[in-house]
């Protein structure tokens, strides 16, 4: 136990300060003060408030199994190198998750039962930072050559995390990635202010040295320039993972749907990053002095909250269609398991209103077919589902709507007809236990499998899926499974 009083003389969380609103809305850089040297004294305060459990829940809440209480220790102590050992010893890309997880490690935090949880995440990503300036994270290389290969076709937290792991046990690894860019959603998906997209590239490049290939504007199973057929990728390789993502947006059909301005939340957070990357996007679809409203409370949300506003926009207004959730846990979301509560992100901080209880039954539109307001009804609980509630419509501007309400299955033109896997309902790709699809040799993991879900599912995912086709090639496996297939977190 890294300081057996520390919970009791330390009760108050600690977290780094976010620069300045008025600041921050003004560049796409990450919105914390200095983190990347950290207030090192504070995060080992925060790590001595660990109190080493008997049975640390944070490691249930972590479908990783990060070792939480070990680097607490060792953060503690001073012993930052070992810290980050023990880090990367259950999880591929820390600096992705302690950025862009929501944390169920710290719902899980023993200590949260009657205080507020250790900071883990802000341990994590100090570990992390700290480890990159200090030169620790050095490229791993397999001690053998298998002279098996295998293709990894997206390049998300699943199929990176997968990638490496396969490298390192030997194998010919090649990832194959349909977009100009790899990182999958952490490009296109995360805005910059979040994740800074030099992260990914430095763990990318690590990679590389480790001997992993990268191949960018690959269509697998398409027709046009780039494509790769289906037939080429089963002859050149001796397995396949699928590690897609769930891409396929969830559709509003309501009147007016077809009018211009209204948008899926992908499509917008992709152009906008693209901008920031500078590239040249004709037509850019952007929200500089637009009343925008986004459809969707989530984190998806808001990141487009955050970009519309520092796009420029005249007003942002976010709708959930449920009740504003509690501030603190109640009956219904006891210890353990991960609450819904009510968060203020820094991108709410920012600016923007929400409004809750709230469903589109309409767009209206213009003259000339642009969407320039949405009809909006307070909804109420019937059967199972929030419906509409009658002679409750009002109409609110909108020049710009975005819709951000999840993700249906996986959207990959052709490519999973072209293979003949098997799709559940869906949309999502059937497996067996060991991670294996239909079709023999093809194994798959993420959100591709299991739905729209967490980073830190993924990476679970794509570590577990590695030492199954590990085991399929060379008959056995010493690789780590951290999550068995299908296991969903604890809930009630």
């Amino acid at each position: 136990m890294a300081d057996p009083r520390g919970f009791l003389r330390d009760r108050d969380r600690e977290l780094p300060a976010r620069r300045p609103v008025p600041l921050r809305l003004m560049d796409w850089r990450e919105v914390y003060e200095a983190r990347e040297q950290g207030t090192l004294d504070v995060v080992s305060r925060q790590a001595g408030r660990c109190m080493n459990c008997g049975i640390p829940f944070c490691h249930q809440g972590c479908p990783l199994g990060n070792l939480i209480p070990e680097w607490n220790d060792l953060v503690y102590r001073d012993d930052w190198r070992e810290a980050s050992e023990r880090l990367h010893a259950t999880n591929n890309f820390p600096e992705f998750t302690g950025r862009a997880c929501p944390a169920p490690c710290e719902s899980s935090c023993v200590l949260g039962i009657n205080q507020p949880p250790v900071t883990i995440k802000n341990v994590e990503v100090s570990i992390i930072d700290r480890a990159f300036a200090e030169d620790w994270v050095q490229p791993v290389e397999p001690s053998r050559q298998t002279g098996r290969s295998v293709a990894v076709v997206g390049s998300g937290p699943a199929g990176l995390a997968a990638a490496q792991q396969l490298t390192r046990a030997g194998h010919s690894v090649v990832v194959l990635e349909r977009d100009d860019r790899l990182g999958g959603l952490l490009r296109y998906g995360i805005p910059e202010f979040k994740l800074e997209k030099r992260h990914v590239d430095r763990r990318l490049q690590q990679m590389r040295a480790e001997g992993t290939r990268f191949r960018t504007g690959i269509d697998v199973g398409g027709t046009g320039e780039g494509a790769l057929s289906v037939q080429e990728l089963r002859s050149r390789f001796d397995a396949v993972v699928l590690a897609t993502g769930a891409n396929a947006p969830r559709e509003l059909p309501v009147p007016g749907r077809d009018a211009t301005g209204i948008h899926p939340a992908m499509e917008y957070l992709t152009q906008a990053n693209r901008l920031v990357e500078g590239d040249w996007v004709e037509d850019p679809l952007t929200a500089e002095g637009k009343d925008v409203v986004i459809i969707g409370g989530g984190d998806t949300g808001a990141d487009c909250l955050g970009t519309a506003l520092r796009q420029g926009a005249r007003s942002v207004t976010t709708l959930a269609i449920g009740t504003q959730p509690p501030a603190e846990r109640d009956e219904s979301q006891p210890w353990p398991t991960h609450p819904v509560l009510f968060e203020v992100s820094s991108a709410h901080e920012e600016g923007g209103e929400r409004s809750y209880l709230a469903t589109t039954t309409g767009f209206q539109v213009d003259e000339e077919g642009a969407v320039s307001g949405l009809v909006v009804a307070r909804t109420r609980f019937q059967d199972g589902a929030r419906v509409p509630t009658p002679d409750t419509e009002t109409v609110l501007p909108g020049t710009l709507v975005l819709i951000a309400m999840g993700f249906t299955g996986s959207r990959t033109d052709g490519l999973l007809e072209a293979l003949g896997v098997d799709l559940t309902s869906r949309g999502d790709i059937v497996h067996d236990a060991g991670w294996a699809t239909s079709v023999p040799g093809v194994f798959t993991a993420g959100d591709c499998a299991r739905g729209q879900s967490l980073i830190v599912w993924a990476i679970a995912e794509g570590r577990s899926c590695a030492a199954a086709v590990d085991a399929h090639l060379m008959g056995s496996t010493s690789l780590p499974r951290p999550v068995d297939a299908g296991e969903k977190p604890v809930t009630v």
